[in-house]
């Protein structure tokens, strides 16, 4: 297993599906001040790899959005899009140590399942591309320490089954980019909402499959709506305006973290309003459970 990074590094790894919304907002302020308090690096990634999904111009407006916020990377942006040979170099790794294997089970092959893959029900279809997926056998369990969630165990040989390298279509799954990019870039705190927390003990078994050091995670409350979705599957998921002031929603964000709201309420510019942030952070009170968006003061695009 290659050495942890030395360095305290966090990261932000938005999906060019679209504009930032306010639980965007919250996971890049979220991770920028839990990096910055232990006096570490925050650095982005453009997860885009799924191109059917995608909209044109979506990363350029999002990283404008982040730096009229104040968000830059401390260092280089990476695209998941060019990391093709690192994925190839990863997946040859696990087919030829047995831990992966090609699958042709369809999604209509595995309905009895509840979709979950535990064995081949079919074996190879002419014409079909197989999928490749972790092996995840029976009883495999996974428990970790989350540091906003606390102790999250998972039982992922029966809730989750074989886990999905790449896909049918060819494309990258999303787990195993992450794993191979948070190691690639000595990501030593993974900080992301909460809606993901199911997926940190599938990484860590592909972690350790790798070789590769396992992060500290860290996962954020979730944004929903008034009926308790979240506000990324919700009609109420406007856009942040990037041209507007963020002073309001830098608050609001600071508010939905927990944190004491009169530690910003002098400050008239980013930099300031960034810097009484990192000043009067206390994680001990990032909250666990999910935040309604009620009056946020987030500014919206038209």
């Amino acid at each position: 297993m290659p050495p942890r990074n030395p360095v305290r590094r966090g990261r932000f790894a938005p999906s060019p599906t679209g504009p930032l919304h306010p639980g965007s907002l919250l996971a890049a302020f979220g991770s920028w001040l839990l990096a910055r308090h232990a006096g570490g690096e925050w650095w982005i990634r453009v997860e885009d790899l799924d191109p059917p999904r995608e909209q044109p111009g979506a990363i350029e407006r999002q990283l404008r959005t982040l730096q009229a916020f104040g968000f830059e990377s401390d260092g280089p942006i990476l695209y998941q899009s060019a990391r093709d040979a690192a994925y190839r170099d990863a997946l040859g790794r696990l087919l030829a140590s047995g831990a992966a294997f090609e699958c042709w089970c369809s999604r209509a092959d595995l309905a009895d399942n509840g979709g979950l893959h535990h064995a081949c029900v079919t074996g190879p279809q002419a014409g079909r591309t197989p999928a490749v997926r972790l092996r995840v056998p029976q009883g495999q369990v996974v428990a970790f320490d989350d540091a906003i969630q606390g102790r999250v165990t998972q039982d992922v040989g029966r809730e989750v089954g074989d886990v999905v390298l790449r896909r049918a279509d060819g494309f990258w799954a999303y787990q195993l980019a992450v794993v191979v990019d948070d190691a690639a870039q000595g990501i030593t705190d993974v900080v992301r909402g909460a809606d993901l927390l199911d997926s940190t003990p599938r990484q860590i078994l592909l972690q350790r499959a790798l070789g590769l050091p396992t992060p500290d995670y860290a996962h954020l409350p979730l944004i929903v709506d008034a009926d308790g979705r979240k506000l990324s599957k919700s009609m109420d998921a406007a856009p942040i305006d990037d041209a507007a002031a963020p002073l309001p929603a830098l608050r609001w964000a600071w508010r939905a973290l927990g944190q004491d709201p009169a530690a910003l309420e002098a400050c008239t510019d980013v930099a300031g309003t960034l810097a009484a942030a990192l000043a009067g952070f206390s994680p001990s009170r990032v909250p666990s459970e999910s935040v309604a968006m009620h009056n946020t003061g987030v500014a919206i695009a038209p």
